[in-house]
């Protein structure tokens, strides 16, 4: 039985990151606008220190302006949405990131609300998710995004397949399921309390997986031929590395599934390095219709 052919993340990023560098090219030569991405971080959570040093870097090789903003784990609310208010006011500053989780003495829901829609480069407004669901111009969520590009870039046309989202997230779930509505397919939201999940999962052409839950999703799950996303980063204990080491894992039993699907992503290396490329993306996309340009049809 041959394997299913890897999804490389990793250098598909590389290809989305190369076209927003010439984008910013052409921002910067053609129209003297240079793009401006603001990330904001509560606190000293390791992960998110880590995700805010590569957002910054990615940002700068891009050609782009990068905003750091490091806040201490105790700041009041009034204080974050002061300066939210004051990076919505800033011209130089396309894009606004406010790294989550936040810390329990802020509400999320009206932090994200504060950020203006056309600078909200994560795509978590309600006005964007609105928008998503009604066929608009929305700025959509990074991680279903570079899932759609993967799947676009895989499959071609897409219309008529069946489409399992295993996943009911505000942040990958739900925009998946808007956007591979937009692409014709017939599309079912599926998550932990799902009746009969493996068989929902049998049933897929396109199976994204976006639950959180370490390998849940088996090899003898996936429809011979089908194509897997798996979004789940998990990490979970690898005493055969030594005492106390740990590896990373999806959401799918990759090598199992991996002899049924005929495309799939591995985790790390998948769908991780197409989220900060679409960021980037995200954030060409904000400068250029801040300005009044069609962020599709720069020159």
């Amino acid at each position: 039985m041959s394997l299913g052919s890897i999804i490389d993340g990793k250098a598909f990023a590389l290809k989305v990151r190369e076209a927003v560098r010439q984008d910013v090219e052409i921002l910067k030569s053609n129209h003297k606008i240079t793009p401006g991405l603001a990330v904001v971080l509560l606190g000293e959570d390791p992960a998110s220190q880590v995700y805010v040093r590569s957002k910054g870097k990615a940002t700068i090789e891009a050609g782009m302006n990068s905003f750091e903003h490091k806040l201490g784990p105790l700041t009041p609310q009034e204080e974050l949405l002061t300066l939210v208010k004051k990076l919505n006011a800033d011209d130089a500053v396309h894009g606004i990131l406010v790294q989550l989780p936040l810390p329990e003495q802020i509400d999320e829901a009206t932090v994200l609300e504060t950020i203006s829609p056309e600078k909200d480069v994560d795509g978590f407004h309600v006005i964007n998710a609105g928008l998503l669901a009604t066929g608009g111009d929305a700025m959509v969520a990074c991680t279903p995004l570079g899932c759609l590009m993967m799947l676009q870039e895989t499959l071609g046309d897409m219309s008529g397949k069946k489409a399992v989202i295993v996943g009911r997230s505000n942040i990958v779930g739900k925009p998946m399921a808007q956007l591979l509505l937009g692409e014709n397919c017939t599309v079912t939201i599926a998550h932990s309390r799902t009746k009969n999940l493996a068989d929902e999962c049998r049933s897929a052409d396109i199976l994204v997986a976006a639950v959180g839950r370490p390998e849940m999703i088996k090899g003898d799950w996936i429809k011979p031929g089908a194509t897997v996303i798996d979004v789940g980063i998990n990490r979970i204990s690898a005493p055969q590395k030594g005492e106390g080491k740990t590896r990373l894992v999806g959401d799918v039993e990759f090598s199992e599934a991996q002899m049924n699907a005929s495309a799939i992503t591995p985790v790390p290396g998948g769908v991780g390095p197409m989220t900060i490329a679409c960021l980037l993306r995200n954030t060409i996309t904000a400068a250029a219709r801040i300005n009044g340009l069609d962020p599709k049809k720069l020159k």
